[in-house]
């Protein structure tokens, strides 16, 4: 299998027990996780060998995240040390018609101050197949952008693929801000993953379709596709289409255009959802695994949804499901059936 490279902030969660509300909580549940960090894990998972890059603080919380990459075996050796704090988000899980809420405390963490100084991107770089990030890195500060900058141009001198997981958070900056900083770095990107809110608020680009009405038309995304591929020169644009009718009940599905055709996945109807946090998360690393090992961009197409599909099926961030699990929805019925 590859070397797989992904950058970002790996953060603590906190989240409510079960569904209750943060007001009614007297613990929290601990999970560690982020958007590259859970890339990460899925990885693994599906057999790289997988380095996640960030800076956590030279204590013990900082110890706790990486404890918990190692235990999923994610290589953590390009992991700096220093920083005042590890980041920290808490999560409220919706139900029905109540949406799930986060609330960030991650101002001033460890990743968030670094340099490019911390990391030996040659060495990082040599050998790996594949580096990915996300908009998150670039959205917490200024020097996270710079960070992924210097990351991307090293990985366009070693021929690593790029992959960039727009991931808007309306929280961290404006529109404004993110496309003022993300439309330049896309020309390091081969791959560009995002939903039609990212897509719109990162590069200004808008799909036509309504998916806060649960309208999901994957044709008004095929344009819209050709036009981001043609104007930043992405081999491949890929988004996940969620029906969202309710918290705990979505459709989902995927689109990709490949470079050649306009590629749609099957649909999944997602009912109860455990926790989709992190749902984006494990379609990239599907899609990066599949666009890696399998025959046509279709299957990997497949693989990604499949993946991202059974992680809303587990709480906390991260996806550890296998390559046999993913491939057995992919070509089964999802019928949920007990295994003997």
């Amino acid at each position: 299998m590859a070397k797989i490279v992904t950058m970002g902030e790996i953060m603590l969660r906190l989240s409510s027990p079960g569904q209750s509300r943060l007001v009614q909580s007297g613990s929290f549940d601990v999970n560690y996780g982020g958007g590259e960090a859970n890339v990460a894990v899925s990885l693994a998972h599906f057999g790289h060998s997988c380095y996640f890059v960030s800076k956590v603080p030279a204590h013990e919380m900082g110890q706790c995240a990486i404890n918990s990459l190692r235990q999923w075996g994610v290589h953590t050796e390009y992991v700096a040390r220093g920083g005042d704090r590890l980041g920290i988000y808490f999560l409220e899980t919706g139900a029905s018609m109540r949406p799930s809420k986060v609330i960030y405390d991650r101002a001033g963490s460890s990743i968030a101050c670094a340099t490019p100084d911390d990391f030996d991107f040659d060495a990082i770089m040599q050998g790996a197949a594949w580096f990915h990030w996300s908009g998150i890195t670039t959205a917490i500060s200024p020097q996270g952008a710079a960070l992924v900058e210097t990351a991307c141009k090293a990985a366009r001198k070693y021929g690593v693929t790029v992959s960039c997981d727009l991931n808007f958070r309306k929280k961290l900056w404006t529109p404004q801000q993110a496309q003022a900083v993300m439309v330049p770095l896309m020309e390091y990107v081969d791959v560009c993953i995002g939903n039609e809110e990212d897509a719109e608020l990162c590069l200004g680009f808008k799909p036509q379709s309504d998916v806060e009405a649960g309208c999901t038309d994957a044709a008004g995304y095929e344009g819209i596709m050709k036009q981001m591929a043609s104007r930043f020169g992405f081999s491949k644009v890929a988004s996940t289409l969620r029906e969202s009718f309710s918290a705990t009940h979505n459709g989902w599905k995927a689109v990709m255009w490949d470079g050649k055709a306009f590629l749609q996945s099957r649909r999944y109807d997602i009912m109860p959802i455990i926790d989709r946090v992190g749902g984006g998360d494990s379609f990239s690393a599907g899609l990066i695994h599949g666009l890696l090992n399998l025959s046509s961009p279709q299957e990997a197409l497949e693989f990604a949804v499949a993946a991202s599909a059974l992680k809303h099926t587990i709480p906390g961030d991260v996806n550890p499901v296998s390559l046999s699990e993913v491939e057995q929805l992919m070509h089964g019925s999802g019928n949920g059936r007990v295994q003997r």
